[in-house]
């Protein structure tokens, strides 16, 4: 019996030990220490001691170790795991890890993630903000760019280049804004939430493409000669990269440059014929400047001893004899310049090549670097900004659309797709505000940008259906009044572009987080291939190590967080957001483990293996989503009253975690699925989707002026001005709530129970009662033709509809 006890007694101090992470020797120093206790206790035989020499010792001699373990298995790993190809190590190397690579070591430092500073905007910042992007969104007509012009009209143009808004990348030194990547988010999310052309047209030359390039890598006369040009409007950028047979795949993109002497100003000059035929280029059909990305190759060597130089960037005038450009594409009816672009031969010197060139063959690492930073402020602004609008806009609609005597927020049908709005919009935000807090602390994270273009680009799209069926016919009806309609079109777009979603989730997110989140992986596989073959053995048995008791650790880890649920485990806080803390401690361990496992049994197949790789990122990409939405809590002081909205948020996301963790085990390799849920899910799945309860705070918070949903809508256009319906709107909100208890005063007074529609006829009895002012009776009519114009779709004579014809006798009038 005593023996017993000291096995167990053994078997939990190790177990203690490995959950710590505590080193080799200082394990095996402890378990020695254990061991020499239950000696004297006379409760541990010599064989025990045996088996614990015969293990630690060669495990703690480094020479013994390394000639008789870490070899073998150093050519083990050879023969299962491919060498990288020179391009999946520069998009591999390219970006850096941040929170991400805390949240994949399966024990998340939650102080960690508090203290990095809250998102802020300047005194700058907020004055654009308030100033220039208030007035441009007052400017715009939505129903005349998207069925009238197809175009933005030319003063907005006009005032876009002005204003700067095309600059915000650019230093100052060259007489950019220089604002910082929250600003530009701020500022996306805010033109997002009137026009998907307005934002885009803003966003993408902020985003990848020349003045990013050019900052980075490019020459200081490229940099003096372009990026004044470019602040000041003078020059409209576009960045054309895919090709209609190229479009995830960029890297396999056919079009070609070589190198050759030829004609450039009347002088014999080195340079390139570049031949290219591009598609998907937004900005193109208007651009003066292209940023072109080709494949370079010098078949006569004139610039050194290799034909094949890569993927290189450079940027085109396109005023150059041989550049097509004009031509538009039509994007689902959206009316933002999007083209092709075209050039057969097309001669331009050596010095257009971005950095010069020494930078020919580097293209690749300049994309996969700027794009880091640019797909994790773009299309997940657009896609927050949308949201946070949308959700407002519901909000008030519910609460002004009336039908069975109820306003329609109230039915418990709507409730649930409109928290699934207002859960979504704090959410995205939060995930915006901390992506954007990592760019401007110089990352580049590669990793976390895949997985915000993918999740908010497709909860957007989600939350958009859900608004539409809420809306009905007057989300279906489109017109100056449809403040849903364009957006619902544009939506597939976004899924689509910058990396196509599918693709994103099962090949991206988690194909890059394996490598560069891990604490070994990378160190492995470069120690793997090192020439030095001493260094490489070196490092490899550091990382094959420390990779086995970081599994080891994992291992346990999981099992003793799902045995408890872990209840026993970190959080910062004791209120109520304390178990989302706990829960996603284990899920974090479970990631940890899963991905050895999967790498294990699946090697470098496990990238052909999509299924897997997308769930394992899954589960990554919503602890993310989760923490996020937990530091904007923090950040913004933990408001109790917006705790229904952090709640359904980290509920909703967790669940899909658990959804996808469970459809992993059903699916692992080699059958450990089964084993593995005895280990994760002892007493079964812990956690249950957002609660009716819960939805009905959340649809409550929309549809009630509070702190909660101003914060909710923060940022966003929602004065209410002539184009701008969703304003328009908020303020008709405002008024019937204003309006509700006039109306109880009418029928109480008359001793009945009036509808509350035909507002202006409640005013007219309550006038004709005595017991109304002036100012309420102005309110109540106001108010009904506010409701009516709310509830009510445009109507058009036919002639109307004809978009061509209109456009061009308005064109002709005009001139």
């Amino acid at each position: 019996m005593t023996t017993l006890l000291w096995t167990l007694a053994m078997l939990f101090v190790l177990g203690a030990l490995t959950y710590l992470r505590v080193s080799l020797l200082t394990s095996s120093f402890i378990a020695a220490i254990v061991l020499t206790i239950g000696t004297a206790a006379e409760a541990v035989s010599p064989l025990t001691w045996i088996i614990f020499l015969v293990i630690a010792l060669p495990l703690n001699i480094s020479s013994f170790r390394k000639n008789f373990l870490t070899k073998p298995m150093l050519k083990m790993y050879r023969g299962i795991m491919p060498e990288m190809s020179s391009t999946e190590k520069e998009a591999i190397e390219a970006g850096t890890t941040w929170w991400d690579a805390d949240i994949f070591a399966g024990k998340p430092d939650w102080q960690k993630l508090h203290n990095y500073p809250a998102a802020r905007l300047t005194a700058e910042e907020q004055a654009f903000l308030d100033g220039p992007v208030e007035e441009v969104c007052k400017m715009l007509n939505q129903h005349q760019v998207s069925h009238e012009l197809g175009d933005l009209p030319q003063e907005i143009w006009q005032y876009l280049k002005d204003h700067g808004f095309f600059a915000m990348i650019i230093k100052k030194k060259y007489g950019g804004l220089e604002y910082s990547a929250y600003a530009q988010s701020r500022v996306l999310q805010k033109l997002a939430g009137v026009s998907s052309e307005l934002a885009s047209t803003v966003g993408v030359p902020n985003s990848l493409g020349p003045g990013e390039l050019l900052q980075h890598y490019g020459t200081p006369a490229q940099q003096d000669h372009y990026l004044p040009r470019l602040a000041k409007g003078l020059e409209v950028p576009c960045f054309a990269l895919t090709s209609p047979e190229a479009g995830s795949d960029a890297g396999a993109i056919p079009d070609f440059g070589i190198v050759c002497k030829g004609q450039w100003e009347g002088e014999e000059v080195l340079g390139m014929k570049l031949t290219w035929n591009k598609r998907y280029i937004t900005l193109a059909p208007v651009a003066t400047v292209l940023g072109l990305a080709f494949k370079l190759q010098d078949p006569d060597k004139l610039l050194g001893d290799k034909e094949e130089l890569g993927i290189t960037c450079a940027l085109i005038p396109t005023d150059i004899d041989g550049v097509e450009t004009g031509r538009r594409h039509f994007p689902l009816n959206c009316m933002f310049q999007n083209g092709p672009t075209r050039g057969n031969e097309v001669f331009v010197p050596l010095s257009f090549i971005i950095g010069g060139p020494e930078m020919a063959g580097q293209g690749w690492r300049m994309l996969v670097e700027c794009l880091s930073v640019g797909r994790g402020i773009t299309l997940p602004s657009n896609s927050a900004g949308g949201i946070k609008t949308a959700a407002v806009a519901t909000g008030a609609y519910a609460r002004i659309r009336r039908q069975f005597k109820l306003p329609i927020g109230k039915l418990e049908g709507i409730e649930e797709p409109m928290a699934r709005i207002g859960g979504n919009a704090y959410l995205m935000e939060a995930v915006t505000s901390l992506t954007t807090t990592g760019i401007d602390l110089g990352e580049k994270p590669s990793v976390i940008s895949a997985i915000v273009k993918f999740h908010l680009t497709d909860r957007m799209q989600k939350c958009v259906i859900d608004a539409m069926d809420i809306h009905g016919g007057k989300g279906v009806c489109l017109g100056p009044n449809n403040y849903l309609g364009r957006g619902y079109q544009a939506a597939p777009i976004a899924i689509t572009v910058e990396g196509a979603n599918i693709l994103t989730r099962s090949m991206i997110i988690y194909g890059q987080g394996a490598i560069r989140c891990h604490p070994y992986v990378l160190a492995e596989m470069e120690s793997a291939f090192d020439t030095d073959a001493e260094k490489g053995l070196n490092d490899f048995d550091a990382a094959i190590f420390g990779h086995i008791g970081f599994t080891a650790s994992n291992l346990v880890r999981s099992f003793w967080l799902g045995l408890t649920s872990s209840r026993f485990s970190n959080a910062p806080y004791s209120d109520k957001t304390k178990r989302y803390y706990q829960h996603m401690n284990r899920f974090s361990a479970n990631l940890a483990l899963l991905s050895d496992l999967a790498m294990a049994t699946l090697g470098g197949d496990l990238k052909r293996k999509e299924r897997i790789s997308a769930r394992l990122g899954d589960l990554l990409s919503q602890l993310y989503l989760s923490s996020a939405t937990l530091k904007r809590y923090q950040d913004e002081g933990r408001q109790t009253e917006d705790l229904a909205l952090v709640q359904w948020a980290v509920e909703d996301s967790l669940y899909k975690l658990q959804d996808s963790l469970d459809d992993l085990l059903d699916n692992f390799p080699m059958g450990l699925g089964r084993v593995l849920r005895v280990i994760m899910f002892p007493f079964g799945r812990p956690l249950k989707r957002p609660s009716d309860i819960l939805d009905h705070k959340v649809a409550k918070i929309m549809q009630t002026p509070c702190a909660s949903r101003d914060r909710l809508a923060k940022g966003q256009f929602l004065t209410a001005c002539e184009n701008n319906p969703v304003g328009i709107q908020e303020q008709t909100f405002k008024d019937i709530i204003a309006c509700e208890p006039l109306h109880d005063k009418v029928c109480k007074a008359a001793g009945k129970r009036l509808p509350f529609i035909w507002l202006d006829k409640v005013a007219a009895e309550g006038k004709a009662l005595g017991i109304l002012s002036e100012d309420e009776i102005s309110l109540l009519e106001r108010t009904e033709i506010g409701r009516m114009k709310s509830i009510n779709v445009d109507d058009f004579d036919p002639d109307e509809l004809k978009a061509m014809v209109v456009a061009k006798t308005k064109h002709e009038q005009a001139a």
